[in-house]
């Protein structure tokens, strides 16, 4: 059992609920000092979004905080973010990112530790479930998350 199972377990809930809503089975969840401030989920399909990606979604439930508690966070996520997510930690200095997996997406790990972040692969089975099911139910929704279609 790793440090970061409690947390991810926040984030793969996010995504099972997520898939239930009908959208995309991604989850994140922000923690600082043992303490989950947000959990978020993809919401591009629900709210007809351009960019409600997980990581957005959470850092967007956790309202505005100041930088100095970004900087202690680490964020949790069930997928490798993309570009835009890792933006979004690089903007507001989150030092840590925590994946779930990475085998189904992977664009920005290597941009987010060129910028000092660090970023651990937790290589979860049922993370790439999750989403090896849903590509092979709706790969034209995936498509277009990604930017793909």
């Amino acid at each position: 059992m790793s440090e970061f199972d409690a947390f991810m377990r926040h984030a793969i809930e996010q995504a099972r609920l997520g898939a239930a809503e009908g959208g995309i089975p991604i989850g994140a969840a922000l923690v600082s000092q043992d303490e989950v401030l947000a959990v978020g989920r993809n919401r591009r399909v629900q709210q007809a979004s351009p960019t409600r990606h997980a990581e957005i979604d959470c850092l967007e439930r956790a309202g505005r905080q100041p930088a100095s508690v970004y900087r202690r966070t680490t964020l949790f996520t069930t997928l490798s973010p993309c570009f835009l997510c890792a933006g979004a930690v690089l903007l507001y200095g989150i030092p840590r990112v925590v994946v779930g997996e990475n085998r189904t997406f992977s664009t920005s790990e290597d941009l987010l530790r060129s910028h000092g972040v660090e970023v651990v692969v937790l290589d979860l089975d049922e993370c790439a479930e999750l989403m090896r099911d849903f590509i092979a139910a709706h790969p034209e929704l995936w498509r277009e998350d990604i930017g793909t279609s």
